[in-house]
């Protein structure tokens, strides 16, 4: 429970501005824990009308008790998604201001032990849940003549580890869609921007380990010994590598996408990610491979 904690708005997130009176609205999605409730609560106290989902019913109503206007959307379901759009655009009177994609897991394990159906519900979450929103939420977007998209997605976004490659590639896919979208919103009022997390303190390493067991055959696998190394990983208490940060420095990036004139189409968030990012820009993919294999 430790999770629902109220969040506090830090001393270095800028104070509200005007924009806020006007009680903007935005959807949420992945609130159960870590970034997404940690954003949720703040926007609100903020002034912000959130409409924040949950995967398990559970988990809406433990929002609710918090004071969080709460719904369930699970991102693998169409339905559930098509449901929670239909029941938000009836509060709001067919109106929505801005859209945080959060909602994600991590499947662990190397390439050649994911099998095709572990490959698909990887994405059919991280991916294709995403983007089914995107789309029933941009057509309110274009005709009201303004909004804001917020895609949450990773250092692994543009960089790959070993055994993180379902992730990655979903990752990599979201960045794909999400810079052609920017393009293809070009001449409207609408911004899509991405943010790019490092190591950020959630439960997303807990989750990670329930996906991995349920569907990784470490004894079948040459990788044995490395995913014993990967266990150990994501069963650590607390931060399990250096420069890890609290989910309020993804909140100072969110409100920036939000309230900005003109929003950057991409922000880092952790040192992990500023190096990388620095790293591939000037490396050979060789050289940046050595690297990587030593992290």
């Amino acid at each position: 429970m430790e999770y629902f904690l109220p969040v506090l708005l830090p001393s270095y997130l800028p104070e509200k501005n005007n924009m806020n009176q006007n009680k903007k609205s935005i959807l949420i999605t992945g609130c159960s824990t870590g970034i997404g409730l940690c954003v949720a609560q703040a926007l609100q106290q903020r002034g912000y009308r959130v409409f924040a989902t949950a995967r398990k019913e559970d988990d809406v109503e433990t929002l609710k008790t918090i004071g969080l206007e709460s719904l369930q959307l699970d991102l693998d379901k169409p339905e559930s998604i098509q449901t929670a759009v239909t029941e938000i655009l009836k509060r709001t009177n067919g109106t929505l201001d801005a859209l945080f994609n959060n909602g994600a897991y991590g499947q662990a394990g190397a390439v050649e032990d994911l099998s095709r159906d572990v490959l698909r519900k990887q994405f059919e979450t991280n991916v294709f849940g995403w983007q089914d929103l995107t789309n029933l939420i941009l057509p309110v977007m274009l005709k009201q003549g303004h909004g804001r998209i917020i895609q949450n997605s990773s250092v692994l976004g543009f960089v790959a580890l070993k055994f993180r490659g379902a992730y990655t590639a979903s990752k990599y896919a979201i960045e794909g869609l999400t810079d052609t979208l920017r393009q293809e919103l070009t001449d409207t009022n609408i911004y899509i921007s991405l943010i790019e997390p490092g190591p950020i303190e959630s439960r997303f390493r807990a989750n990670s380990f329930v996906a991995y067991k349920n569907n990784i055959n470490k004894e079948a696998s040459r990788f044995k010994s490395e995913y014993e190394k990967t266990e150990e990983r994501l069963n650590k208490e607390g931060p399990a590598v250096p420069f890890t940060l609290p989910p309020e420095a993804v909140l100072k990036k969110v409100i920036h996408a939000l309230e900005s004139r003109k929003p950057k189409p991409r922000y880092y968030v952790t040192f992990p990610t500023y190096l990388f990012g620095y790293l591939k820009r000037i490396l050979s993919t060789r050289f940046m491979d050595k690297l990587l294999n030593k992290v």
